[in-house]
């Protein structure tokens, strides 16, 4: 993995959604699903643990979701309505047993609009929004169910001298976390912090086509790309994410196998709005779009990138037809720049923080390197603020405002486009600044909000997506990002690691592999 540690293993993982690829999907499941088995079409939402789910005609807050029979947790225990409620209230409610604010920051981001769940009987149960929210099936595939008899078992063994609820709380989760219990294709073996996540085979999973045929599966954060490359080429492991680009030849001709998709991935500088900002100016950030040298960023890796038009492609349902055309034309950014005041010798300032690594980040170094230096030929003096990814992804939703952000007016945190509220409500709408979600350079206004109420309001898939195409076109033309790449996902494997289906998606299911 590309994670300095292991993404956190007690049902809602940290890391980015490298966390959710390696310990969340395999040991656990969600309500939704995504379809990750087809690599030639877009991975959709599919049922899980729900088997079906609709919203009311007459009140839009209200959804009712019918779960499936059968299904139990690692410990044995049943999966039922009353653990949905309970794994909502873990991440929403304060005066829970089971709230555990450590969890809330990577969940209740991702779905800002529930707020609560009640149990209609064993396997319905109704969830509550705080507003009518066409999203909400999509944003719950990243509520992972955890098992509450496990957990309960857990605060039991907390000793009664820890008399305080909330250190009991937090004692109880840190000993699930080492001994998880999901409902998922894999359950723990083995967990040793910023070394190794050992799983096994769940052989009575409840989907037959995704019950393992692996027995066991080794994970090991491996943040540097070299490293990651040499442990591939030594034996030491079989799959590595994100391999060296100056090393590919050499994996294909040792006959281990590259496999690449296009992903709904952006890699991008988001900007501040904040009051001294250089962004501020339109002109400034439409510039930055169009002197970036993309072609030249792809030739340095190696071909495993996709050039971006903004966040989704032309041809998307969501595309919109934005009048901004992001490409590579530097006499027309300079003349923006010139237009702005900025000249050669008057250059603008600006400061990003970065990584050095981490989930869904390619090569974050030499990319930003890359980019600086592009950037310097439209009169744009760049300086990083490097720092470690976790950090950076916590940094994420302080706020441009925050003193995390250490002077900086930008910040490169990629982020997945297949979810609507992922892919741009998060950044533009007033209702997201900080610490609500994601809009870390508080960017947005009163047409951006009415763009995105309209689709998050509209419940019929077709309708929803042409106002979300207006509200894609009306973030390219304002650009509160610059965007750089569309990852493509490369990993690097071992030949006898066979029924590999790389999907057009972020994540990837390790279930329905087999190994020679």
């Amino acid at each position: 993995m590309t994670a300095g540690d292991i993404p956190r293993t007690l049902g809602q993982p940290d890391q980015g959604f490298e966390g959710n690829r390696f310990t969340g999907i395999p040991m656990y499941d969600s309500l939704t699903q995504w379809d990750l088995s087809k690599a030639d079409a877009a991975s959709v939402l599919i049922s899980g643990l729900a088997l079906s789910w609709a919203v009311d005609a007459k009140d839009k807050t209200k959804w009712v979701f019918k779960l499936r029979p059968g299904v139990k947790f690692h410990d044995g225990s049943a999966f039922n309505a009353d653990a949905v409620v309970w794994n909502v209230r873990k991440v929403l409610d304060k005066e829970a047993p089971q709230f555990d604010a450590s969890q809330v920051g990577v969940t209740a981001s991702r779905m800002p609009t529930l707020k609560s769940a009640r149990k209609i009987d064993d396997l319905t149960v109704e969830l509550t929004t705080g507003e009518p929210d066409s999203f909400l099936p999509i944003n719950l595939t990243n509520l992972f169910m955890a098992s509450p008899t496990h957990w309960e078992a857990k605060l039991k063994a907390v000793p009664a001298s820890v008399s305080d609820a909330a250190e009991r709380s937090k004692q109880a989760w840190a000993a699930f976390a080492a001994d998880a219990s999901g409902t998922g294709p894999f359950h723990m073996t083995r967990f040793v912090p910023r070394e190794r996540l050992e799983v096994a085979a769940n052989k009575s999973y409840w989907d037959p086509k995704r019950t393992p045929k692996i027995d066991k599966v080794v994970m090991v954060p491996m943040p540097e790309a070299n490293a990651r490359t040499a442990a591939l080429l030594s034996g030491q492991v079989d799959w590595i994410e994100a391999p060296a680009p100056d090393a590919m030849d050499q994996i294909k001709q040792r006959g281990f196998k590259i496999y690449t998709n296009a992903q709904p991935h952006v890699w991008p500088w988001q900007l501040s709005f904040a009051e001294g900002s250089p962004w501020l100016d339109k002109r400034v950030r439409q510039a930055a779009n169009l002197c970036v040298d993309r072609e030249g960023l792809k030739q340095l890796l190696g071909g495993n990138m996709a050039i971006p038009k903004g966040t989704v492609a032309p041809g998307h349902p969501w595309w919109g037809n934005p009048a901004f055309d992001i490409k590579y034309d530097t006499k027309a950014a300079q003349a923006l720049m010139t237009q702005a005041g900025f000249s050669a010798a008057k250059p603008v300032k600006v400061k990003v923080q970065i990584s050095a690594s981490g989930s869904g980040q390619m090569q974050p170094l030499p990319m930003n390197e890359f980019v600086q230096q592009s950037l310097k030929a439209c009169y744009f003096d760049v300086q990083f603020d490097v720092i470690e990814w976790n950090t950076l992804f916590t940094n994420w939703r302080k706020g441009a405002k925050d003193p995390s952000a250490n002077g900086t007016n930008a910040i490169n945190v990629s982020f997945a486009a297949m979810d609507p509220f992922f892919a741009m409500v998060r950044f533009v709408s007033t209702k997201t600044f900080p610490p609500v979600s994601n809009n870390w350079g508080y960017f947005g206004n009163a047409e951006i909000d009415k763009l995105v109420t309209d689709a998050r309001t509209t419940f019929d898939d077709k309708s929803r997506d042409a106002a979300l195409a207006k509200l894609h076109a009306r973030i390219v033309d304002e650009a509160p990002f610059v965007w750089i790449a569309h990852d493509v996902g490369p990993r690097a494997m071992s030949a006898k690691v066979k029924n590999v289906v790389q999907p057009r998606s972020w994540f990837i299911d390790i279930a329905t592999m087999t190994l020679d």
